[in-house]
C-alpha cells in the first residue's frame, strides 16, 4: 500500500467519551494502583489489601506511612490502612481467636485482586459534549478484593477453621475514598468477628489537631487501665499516648447489611488542625471509633515505627465494629463502610 503523507493519526480516545481511570497492577504483582482523569490516586498492596497511598488531585498524600513499613508482606504494614478481622487486638479469653496474632490474619493475609468498575454521575448520551469536562471530574473507580477460608495457609486455618469470604471494596473519587467490607459465613457453624479499619491519616502537627465529633460519647480508655468514660462536651486533643475505644452508635443487628438492619450512621468524626477542617470520617453500621496516637515513648519501642518523631505527623482514627462479637449464623453477612472526606 502507497503510504500518505496527510493519513489520519490514531485516536487516542473515543469520540464523545470522557477519560476514564487507569487501573494498573504492579510489575511484580504485589500493588495495585488507579489514578482519576483529573490526578486523585489510590495503591492497594494485595498483601493485607492494605491501603498504602492516597493522593488529591496535586499529589499531596493524604495518609502516613512509615518509613520503616514492610510492605514484602513479611509482617503487617505500619501506616495506610490496615484492615483488622476477625479480632480486634487479642482475646486469649476468646477460645475463637484466642491463637490469633494481634488484629487478626487479614491483615498479613494475601488478597486476590477481583478486578475494578467505574462509574460516573453523568454520560456523554446525556450530558452532552459540553459536559465532559464535569463528567471526568465525577469519575469513581472501585476496586475489589477478596479473601476465603480455602484462601488462607494451613496454619492459619488451623487456628480459625471458618469457612467465610470476605470482600473488601476500595472506592475513589475526586473528594473521598471509602473503604468497605462484606463478611460471609459460607460454612455450616456460626462464627464470631470483630472488624475495623485501622486508618493512619497524615497531619502536619498533632498538637494543633481537635477531633469533634465524639463529644458525650461513652469510650475505653485502654492507657488508663481500660476504664469507661465520658468524654466531655468538647473536642478531643491528642497530648500524650492516646488509645481510645469509643462507642458511637448501637451495635450492628447480627448478619445485618440492609439499611432496615443497619445501625443509623451517627455524626461524623470530623479532623481539624488550627482551626481548619482537614478530614471527615463517616461510618456505615461500624458503631465503634478508635483514636490512636503512640507518642513519644511507645513511639520508640516500635521497630517498624520511622522516623520516631513520626507521631507528630499521624493520627489514627479507626470505624470499627470491636466494642462486642459480631456473630455470623449460616448464610449470614455482614457488611460496614468509612468514607473519608477531605477538606
Amino acid at each position: 500500500m502507497v503510504g500518505r503523507s496527510n493519513r489520519p493519526s490514531a485516536l487516542s480516545a473515543t469520540p464523545g467519551l470522557a477519560p476514564q481511570p487507569q487501573v494498573t497492577i504492579s510489575p511484580d504483582n504485589a500493588s495495585v494502583s488507579a489514578v482519576l482523569p483529573t490526578g486523585e490516586s489510590v495503591t492497594v498492596l494485595l498483601h493485607g489489601a492494605t491501603v498504602t497511598s492516597w493522593c488529591d488531585a496535586a499529589g499531596n498524600e493524604k495518609l502516613w506511612l512509615s518509613e520503616a513499613a514492610k510492605l514484602d508482606g513479611s509482617k503487617a504494614v505500619r501506616g495506610g490502612i490496615p484492615l483488622v478481622f476477625p479480632v480486634f487486638g487479642t482475646d486469649k479469653s476468646h477460645a475463637a481467636v484466642a491463637g490469633l496474632p494481634q488484629h487478626g490474619f487479614a491483615r498479613t493475609s494475601r488478597f486476590e485482586f477481583l478486578g475494578k468498575s467505574t462509574s460516573e454521575s453523568l454520560t456523554p448520551s446525556t450530558a452532552g459534549p459540553s459536559s465532559s469536562k464535569n463528567n471526568a471530574a465525577d469519575l469513581t473507580v472501585k476496586l475489589d478484593f477478596g479473601l476465603s477460608g480455602a484462601g488462607l495457609d494451613a496454619e492459619t486455618r488451623k487456628l480459625w477453621p471458618y469457612d467465610f469470604n470476605l470482600i473488601y471494596s476500595v472506592n475513589l473519587n475526586r473528594e473521598s475514598l471509602t473503604t468497605g467490607l462484606v463478611v460471609s459465613n459460607d460454612g455450616d457453624k456460626p462464627f464470631e468477628c470483630q472488624v475495623l479499619m485501622h486508618t493512619y491519616l497524615r497531619v502536619q502537627d498533632i498538637t494543633k489537631v481537635e477531633i469533634k465529633g465524639l463529644e458525650n460519647k461513652s469510650y475505653v480508655d485502654k492507657v488508663d487501665g481500660a476504664k469507661t468514660k465520658t468524654q466531655p462536651d468538647g473536642p478531643v486533643t491528642i497530648t500524650g499516648e492516646t488509645d481510645r475505644v469509643y462507642t458511637t452508635a448501637s451495635a450492628p443487628t447480627a448478619g445485618s447489611g440492609s439499611s432496615s438492619e443497619s445501625t443509623s450512621p451517627g455524626a461524623p468524626v470530623t479532623v481539624l488542625e488550627a482551626g481548619k477542617t482537614v478530614f471527615t470520617v463517616a461510618q456505615d453500621n461500624l458503631p465503634n471509633v478508635v483514636v490512636w496516637n503512640p507518642w513519644t515513648d511507645k513511639a520508640k519501642g516500635m521497630s517498624d515505627f520511622e522516623p520516631k518523631d513520626g507521631f507528630r505527623n499521624m493520627l489514627c482514627i479507626e470505624p470499627g465494629s470491636v466494642g462486642g462479637w459480631q456473630t455470623l449464623e449460616p448464610g449470614e453477612a455482614y457488611e460496614g463502610a468509612q468514607t473519608i472526606s477531605c477538606s
